[in-house]
C-alpha cells in the first residue's frame, strides 16, 4: 500500500458492491489517482511519472477471524492500470 500511495498520491477508492457472508466479505470497487511518483510492480520496474490520471478496478475477499481481517485476496486490473499510463499498448494500438 506504502508504494500505491507513492505512485498515485491521490489514490482514492470508491466501493461499489460489498457483501459480507460467514467469515468472508467481498468488495469490489473502482480505484482512481494520478501517476505522480515512479511505478514499481513485479514486472514493471521503475516507469517514471506521466502525470496521467488513471482508473481501475479492484475486488478484495477478506476473511474475518475475531473482528480482524485474518487473509486478504486482491486482484486488480494491473493491465489496464499499466496500459492507462502508456506503459503497455492497448489492444488495437501499434506497439
Amino acid at each position: 500500500m506504502d508504494q500505491l500511495r507513492t505512485t498515485f498520491p491521490d489514490y482514492h477508492f470508491t466501493v461499489e458492491l460489498q457483501v459480507a457472508e460467514g467469515d468472508l466479505v467481498v468488495t469490489r470497487g473502482t480505484a482512481r489517482g494520478t501517476h505522480q511518483g515512479e511505478y514499481w510492480g513485479i514486472t514493471f520496474q521503475s516507469i517514471l511519472p506521466t502525470g496521467k490520471q488513471v482508473t481501475w478496478t479492484e475486488t478484495v475477499i477478506d476473511r474475518i477471524v475475531d473482528g480482524k481481517i485474518a487473509e486478504s485476496w486482491i486482484n486488480v486490473d494491473a493491465l489496464g492500470r499499466l496500459q492507462q499510463i502508456g506503459a503497455l499498448p492497448t489492444p488495437g494500438q501499434a506497439s
